[in-house]
């Protein structure tokens, strides 16, 4: 280093480059950017020169493990395209897991200055003493790593063995790191990138079976470092070229405190596997190296993987993976179980440290019936015959039930336990990679640590309540193949299952509002690319928050399938499509009512359309329906709404409900008697210009009703009732109707008169239904709307049409009946037309009965 200059001479960097196998500074740096006093550059430098000066020809342990993967980074990260040995280039997500990694480092060198590291060998020692001390079974080291239990060990542990002295007993917690990565989106390929970055500090990767070791082992080989793998470095043994192993979680366990300082980073592969007491504590030990851990469901235990590995360095979850392309999208089908399997609320929930699951002895016992795994056989054989898939069942035994009843519908299918031996389990999935078997039905076994990108079926023959093991489940069909457009997931549960429900679903998992059976729920969609199922046309919201389900019906209105929802929202659908159909989707908003027998949910339908939909032809529709069901209640109900109309459509209203009464019995006597003459005041006016044309004493008795008081007033409502005993019943009916009491006295001689005059209620209807006028309709509707001069032309012939009355009540045509039914098409127009005609034939026939029957009293 030169007197004159703050900086070391390019001599003395070369000799520090040489020792290190790493560059200090690149290409377009200067010594003023690349090496400013303080930096972590700089102090990886100073620390190299002492080195170098003290006679060392490979760096010492303690650097390795504080530089070598900080460096190594930079190096790795400064290419435009990072890549590994075998020109992999690193994907996005991969490239931040990396930098994330490389800015907790910097960030932890700054924080440490240049203070005596508690990273070193030595220091490490004590640790390592205590590590031995408290982990049992170390004295079985020399067992037979062939033999040893490769199945996961999770954390089912009391809560009170959580409880960890308070530090400084955890003094390598800042740099210990981890990163969420969804499955099949490439982790091995990223931990390959933390070996191409530290070129002399080993690595030692864990993972929690045995054959994802020679998974491991083989990706080495494949990717260029087969030169570096290394077996276990024990006892002192030290290297200095960058060795890398693959071991297990339970060889960890077991050699703790002998594990050679040579390892500068620890890459924890499925990490959350990792929190079980014995390992946890064999990593909070061991204050030597970097620890890195790998997880894809890290988002789901957060809290308690950041117990153990603090820092969270980089997530791509299952959702960004799919919208990226990076996994294969994902489809969803909910298949609701059968009728003879019991509910699965009726099995108990096991509460365990991390999270929740189902009570795996009586889940086992639930769904191990032969009928159902034969109705799953079926099922899958008619639906996904051919197609490559895994079944998890509950249970060992029930996994191989339900392979017997695959193999007995002709399908390749082969069941795979911890029981298995594991040449035979390797056997299998060698079978299964090469298509002589098409389906692998286990309990658990396949849910992590395995990888098949031809698999494409997830069915979750056995629910789980942990989102999890779901998710390690559905990471089963996430990896990408030719001639797979997407992984297609079966949930066993009713199509409108919320997200609050036990059983987890690929909805709940990614918390998505809306389930459409067959849909992409996550990822891109690829229109007409080797799609499996058939995608329904109908939606269901599935998300339990109320202002969301809310959006989703104000989105989604026409496409819900109602028959699906709690009775409350069906009728919150009914009433909101009735206030919003339109005259082109009445019949579609009828035909989603198919199911309704009781007709609650139309009678609602009907009536909202009544009272709040804007368009005035379908409230006319409505109240032409509501007359054809004969309901008593919503007939009552809609003779109130149309109080509320204009007066043009009040009449048209009064029109229809009289026809229906004159045509068919609904309600009781009085009931109809009520209606007719609440209905008769709505359309007084139209009665009154009928009497009048028709009798001229007419004006001069409502006259004298309606301009006298108190007991005159009763006077002339009495003398009104006995002028229409002397007349025909269609003007008597029709000075009832214009009649106007404003005295209990004159209300009460009304009354009488008026009840019985309805005796016959439908005679009654007929006579005050000849009343309105009868106007004119056009020769050609579809011919008006050709032009706003035809338009004009139709509103003056009605006009014209309206003032041209019937006085004489002698015509038999009734014209001026309205076609509300033409919104739809030609047949129901004519459908509409012929039912006047019919209305006045029998008009006359009950006209001669009567006649008849009053000659004879």
């Amino acid at each position: 280093m030169g007197a004159s200059s703050p900086f070391p001479s390019p001599a003395a960097i070369a000799r520090a480059e040489l020792l290190t196998r790493e560059r200090f500074v690149y290409e377009g740096e200067t010594l003023e950017e690349a090496l400013a006093p303080g930096s972590a550059r700089r102090r990886a430098l100073d620390a190299a020169l002492a080195e170098v000066q003290a006679g060392a020809s490979t760096p010492s342990v303690q650097w390795r493990r504080r530089y070598s993967l900080l460096l190594g980074l930079e190096r790795l990260l400064s290419d435009e395209e990072p890549h590994l040995a075998d020109g992999t280039v690193l994907s996005a997500h991969q490239v931040d897991a990396l930098s994330g990694t490389l800015t907790a480092l910097l960030a932890e060198v700054q924080r440490n200055g240049n203070g005596p590291s508690t990273n070193g060998s030595t220091p490490a020692a004590e640790p390592a003493q205590l590590a031995s001390a408290a982990i049992p079974g170390e004295e079985e080291a020399d067992l037979d790593d062939g033999d040893e239990d490769e199945e996961p060990q999770d954390w089912q542990y009391d809560e009170e063995d959580l409880e960890f002295d308070e530090q400084p007993e955890d003094p390598n917690a800042a740099r210990r790191f981890w990163f969420e990565h969804a499955t099949g989106a490439g982790k091995t390929v990223a931990a390959l990138g933390f070996v191409e970055a530290s070129r002399t500090g080993g690595v030692l990767i864990l993972t929690h079976r045995r054959n994802l070791v020679d998974q491991f082992n083989g990706e080495l080989r494949d990717r260029g470092y087969r030169d570096r793998i290394s077996p276990p470095l024990l006892e002192g043994k030290d290297a200095a070229n960058g060795p890398v192993t693959v071991e297990t979680y339970q060889w960890f366990v077991r050699n703790a405190g002998r594990i050679s300082d040579a390892y500068a980073i620890v890459i924890c592969d499925e990490a959350h596997t990792a929190l079980g007491e014995k390992t946890s504590a064999a990593i909070r030990s061991w204050s030597g190296p970097v620890f890195i851990g790998m997880t894809a469901t890290g988002a789901l235990i957060a809290r308690h993987v950041t117990d153990l590995f603090p820092t969270q360095t980089s997530r791509f979850d299952l959702a960004q993976a799919a919208r990226r392309g990076v996994i294969a999208p994902l489809r969803c089908i909910r298949i609701p179980p059968g009728p003879g399997v019991r509910t699965i609320a009726k099995v108990p929930l096991r509460r365990g440290e991390v999270d929740t699951e189902f009570d795996q002895e009586m889940l086992a016992e639930l769904l191990d019936q032969t009928p159902f795994n034969m109705a799953i056989a079926d099922l899958y054989k008619t639906r996904f015959n051919g197609v490559p898939g895994v079944v998890y069942a509950a249970g060992v035994r029930h996994a191989y039930n339900v392979a017997q009843a695959f193999r007995d519908v002709g399908m390749k299918a082969q069941a795979v336990s911890g029981e298995t031996p594991k040449r035979q389990l390797a056997r299998i999935l060698a079978d299964y990679e090469n298509g002589k078997i098409d389906v692998l039905v286990n309990a658990q076994l396949l849910a992590e640590g395995w990888n098949s990108p031809r698999a494409t079926i997830c069915m979750h023959l056995a629910p789980t309540a942990s989102k999890r093991i779901y998710q390690q489940r559905v990471g089963r069909v996430t990896r990408r193949h030719q001639g797979k457009e997407a992984g297609i997931v079966v949930d066993f549960v009713h199509p409108a299952t919320k997200h609050d429900d036990p059983v987890v679903t690929l909805h709940s998992l990614l918390d998505r509002d809306v389930y459409r059976g067959g849909a992409i729920v996550v990822g891109p969609v690829r229109r007409g690319r080797g799609r499996r199922v058939r995608v329904e046309r109908r939606v269901l919201p599935v998300t339990p928050d109320p202002e969301r389900r809310a959006e989703v019906f104000e989105r989604e209105l026409w496409r819900i399938a109602v028959e699906y929802l709690d009775y409350g929202e069906q009728h919150v659908w009914a009433a909101l499509a009735g206030a919003r159909v339109a005259p082109n989707g009445w019949r579609r908003a009828k035909a989603m009512l198919h199911f309704d027998r009781g007709g609650e949910l139309k009678r609602r339908f009907l009536l909202t359309a009544l009272q709040r939909n804007r368009n005035s032809q379908l409230r006319l529709r409505a109240l032409q329906e509501i007359a054809a069901s004969r309901d008593a209640e919503a007939f009552d109900t809609a003779i109130d709404i149309m109080a509320g109309w204009p007066r043009d459509e009040r009449r048209e209203g009064v029109k229809i409900m009289l026809q229906a009464l004159a045509e068919r019995r609904i309600g009781r006597r009085d009931q109809a008697n009520a209606w007719i003459w609440r209905m008769a005041e709505y359309t007084r006016e139209v009665h009154e210009e009928y009497a009048v044309a028709r009798w001229p004493e007419t004006k001069r008795l409502l006259g004298l009703l309606v301009n006298s008081s108190g007991a005159a007033h009763a006077r002339n409502a009495r003398r009104l009732v006995h002028a229409t005993r002397k007349e025909d019943r269609r003007l008597s009916a029709a000075l009832l109707a214009a009649a106007l009491a404003h005295t209990p006295e004159a209300e009460e001689a009304l009354r009488g008169a008026r009840t019985r005059m309805a005796r016959k209620p439908a005679a009654l209807a007929r006579e005050l239904l000849r009343n309105f006028p009868k106007g004119r309709r056009s020769k050609s509707r579809r011919r008006r709307k050709a032009g706003a001069g035809a338009t004009n032309g139709s509103e003056a012939e009605a006009a014209v049409g309206a003032a041209a009355l019937d006085l004489d009540g002698d015509d038999t045509s009734q014209d001026g009946q309205l076609d509300v039914d033409e919104l739809d098409d030609e047949d129901e127009e004519a459908d509409v037309d012929v039912e006047p005609v019919a209305v006045e034939e029998r008009d006359e026939d009950e006209d001669a009965d009567e006649q008849d029957t009053e000659a004879a009293a």
